[in-house]
């Protein structure tokens, strides 16, 4: 069984019609989608946005579901400045950047565990970016050319990276400058992979971090996202995460 993560609904809803025998049930004010996703087992989620929310699910996911792996997919903000608008980051070691115990322990430092960061398996990472790759081969099926157009998008890159998550919408030069500086290898931002991350740890299973490039996370970052949510993003989960499932599989 593998859970699937969205933090928002379009970036889970283009995914639910490709699941079979699907059944709804409601559970800590979430709807979570079971079935199978070309012919595995599967639990798909809008967990909602933030840290705690995507904790939440996750642990909802792992204790009644049984989940053994968990995939979350979803938008970031760019941090590498070579990063552009329509690219993808396959997570590698997330940090919580909103972390800060300090003087008690080093900053970024998860208490208790002693770790500043969760690293995500190879063969997952491995997994991501073949599909993601395979995604971007296909890409004229499930993004049009009018959109990638509207945003700027020709030769969208794959990067396998660090990711910063924290419960904050990262908009101001100043916080954005401040990450960079302290965490020079993350390559982007977002509200929740690193918690669903350390969820992942303690239980002890694998989770996979997919992210689209939705801005730049500076001052205009909030131009056009939601039309890029639901005309990019919703597409880049639903390719990705269905090309992710056809070499699970091996029907590629």
């Amino acid at each position: 069984m593998i859970g699937i993560m969205g933090a928002m609904p379009e970036e889970i809803r283009h995914l639910i019609p490709h699941i079979q025998n699907v059944r709804q049930q409601e559970s800590g004010m979430r709807v979570y989608y079971q079935g199978t996703l070309l012919g595995t087992p599967v639990v798909l989620v809008f967990s909602r946005i933030g840290k705690v929310a995507a904790a939440t699910t996750a642990t909802n996911l792992i204790l009644e579901y049984g989940v053994e792996e968990i995939i979350f997919t979803g938008v970031a903000g760019a941090l590498h400045p070579d990063l552009r608008i329509g690219d993808v980051v396959v997570g590698r070691h997330l940090y919580q950047h909103d972390m800060d115990a300090t003087p008690i322990m080093s900053r970024f430092e998860i208490p208790l565990l002693g770790r500043h960061f969760f690293e995500t398996a190879p063969a997952q990472t491995d997994r991501a970016l073949a599909a993601a790759k395979r995604f971007f081969e296909g890409m004229n099926q499930y993004v049009s050319e009018q959109e990638k157009a509207r945003f700027h998008i020709a030769k969208p890159e794959i990067v396998l990276g660090d990711i910063a998550s924290g419960d904050v919408f990262v908009s101001a030069h100043a916080h954005k400058t401040d990450i960079q500086e302290s965490l020079p290898s993350v390559q982007c931002v977002e509200m929740e992979g690193a918690a669903v991350a350390q969820v992942c740890y303690e239980f002890g299973i694998p989770c996979t971090v997919i992210r689209t490039i939705s801005d730049a996370a500076n001052e205009s970052s909030e131009l056009d996202f939601p039309r890029f949510i639901e005309t990019i993003a919703s597409n880049y989960s639903e390719g990705i995460v269905l090309e992710w499932f056809r070499q699970y599989n091996g029907l590629q």
